[in-house]
């Protein structure tokens, strides 16, 4: 388990106390000497411990004054509620919108708060560049060739010490390598179903499945999708029942971009609901690893007794987006995958699964995972934070315990994918609500990215934000 530095723990213990009410809203704190003398720590420990419960949102400092317990703070902020979808099977349209936007937040000079990708300084970035050199150094006869399905050997041992670890019952026999999560998602969904065929998946849910489905010429049928207990088992058992469904993808741990995570009970119910009627489940779990606590959540996987779970994943959002290697396993389906990956663009870069091996084997990923948990944890109570503290009264947002995305409704009717035009504009990018659907259910909603450089101009951007809001509700 990772080091709890002394500052955590005490700044832990304050937010118990203002959560349980010893401290009041309003009421001041101890000073800062005061505190570390109780406390038996450094002034330095005791201002670094403040300034933690300052950025998850639960106190303020007053110029000249001190440390006082803010009135509105994260757990007086509200989640949105279950999701009410039309359920019914719809051809996916309307998707170009997306490719507006993404190349259009494709600027050095943007706050990136709309596209899901870290920034560079929650990434590894010395530990892959020495990887690489190391891959290219040592390996240079087969960095330059292809390294066909299912893929480098070594590397795929590895995913499978890794998933076994987490009680996935899984042999790197299983295992094709892909580039990245999203090509796993599209072989997995080539290799079960067909042009027609209905596929469920969660609403709202990833803009970049409904891109596959649509360019797979599939249809979807959105299941309604609560932010903290995930898909709604009971509609998608009455969704089964109605129609005839091929595959059901999911992002059951940190979902995108509700950022739930169905509990092991609930896990249980759906894979064995879905896989007692031999429905495959692709399960999207790209966002396990960035669990804010330890344990790591189990995937649907590891309750997968009869093989029906597709597994998906990759290292796009927990070590190098920019490597492209990603990963989908299955016993059952494993010949489909493996054809589907070598006709789609033959393999996967040599020099990449090279890197990762290195990287994976040194134990220099669990190291950084552990660090960079922590990163993201800030970063989620930090956005959360300011939202509470800035955004229209009555905006609820979600509350993840892992990954780094919030999903935000606004307390009125508000178009957010005008709003991102306006933004653009001015160099800042969000990910407006629509493109969570095939329909206009999420108008008023917003996913915010909370994994960037909070400094300055990045609390300047999310306010400018609001004044964009407030401007657009008086029009």
């Amino acid at each position: 388990m990772a080091q709890e530095y002394l500052y955590e723990k005490l700044a832990s213990e304050l937010v118990t106390k203002i959560k349980t009410g010893v401290y009041q809203a309003g009421s001041k704190l101890p000073s800062v000497r005061l505190f570390a003398s109780e406390h038996s720590v450094s002034v330095a420990t005791a201002v670094t411990a403040y300034y933690t419960v300052e950025s998850f949102g639960y106190i303020e400092a007053r110029p000249k004054s001190g440390f006082y317990v803010k009135a509105v703070t994260l757990d007086t902020v509200d989640s949105p509620a279950e999701s009410t979808p039309d359920s019914i099977p719809q051809i996916v349209t309307g998707q170009e919108m997306v490719l507006q936007l993404v190349k259009a937040t494709n600027q050095p000079q943007m706050v990136q708060f709309g596209a899901a990708v870290p920034d560079t300084t929650y990434l590894p970035i010395s530990q892959v560049t020495k990887a690489i050199k190391k891959a290219s150094n040592e390996q240079g006869k087969m960095i330059c060739n292809y390294l066909f399905p299912p893929g480098l050997s070594q590397l795929r041992e590895q995913l499978a010490r890794r998933m076994n670890g987490i009680q996935c019952s899984v042999y790197k026999e299983n295992i094709v390598i892909t580039d990245g999560c999203q090509e796993a998602i599209r072989l997995a969904l080539r290799a079960c179903a067909e042009p027609g065929d209905v596929i469920a998946i969660e609403s709202p849910t990833f803009y970049g499945l409904l891109q596959v489905i649509q360019s797979l010429r599939m249809r979807a049928i959105e299941i309604p999708t609560h932010p903290e207990e995930g898909i709604s088992i009971e509609a998608l058992e009455l969704a089964v029942e109605q129609w005839s469904i091929k595959a059901c993808v999911l992002v059951p741990t940190f979902g995108n971009p509700l950022g739930c995570n169905m509990s092991d009970d609930r896990k249980q119910k759906l894979v064995d609901l879905l896989s007692d009627r031999e429905i495959p489940i692709i399960e999207d779990d790209v966002y396990g690893e960035i669990s804010h606590s330890l344990p790591r959540p189990k995937p649907l996987k590891a309750f997968d007794k009869k093989d029906w779970v597709i597994y998906c994943s990759s290292f796009s959002k927990s070590l190098s987006p920019g490597l492209r290697v990603g990963w989908t396993v299955s016993k059952r389906f494993y010949d489909r995958l493996e054809y589907f990956k070598y006709v789609s663009n033959l393999a996967t870069s040599s020099v990449a699964q090279l890197a990762v091996v290195d990287i994976l084997q040194s134990g220099k990923y669990d190291r950084y995972l552990a660090t960079v948990r922590k990163q993201h944890a800030f970063s989620v109570n930090k956005m959360t934070a300011l939202i509470a503290q800035f955004f229209p009264s009555g905006t609820k947002v979600t509350k993840p315990k892992g990954g780094f995305v919030l999903w935000v409704e606004l307390p009125f009717e508000l178009d957010t994918f005008e709003l991102a035009n306006r933004l653009i504009k001015k160099n800042i990018s969000i990910a407006p609500g629509k493109i969570f659907s095939m329909t206009d259910k999420y108008n008023h909603f917003l996913r915010l990215s909370c994994a960037v450089v909070w400094n300055r101009q990045a609390e300047a951007a999310l306010i400018e934000i609001v004044h964009e809001i407030n401007t657009m509700q008086s029009l």
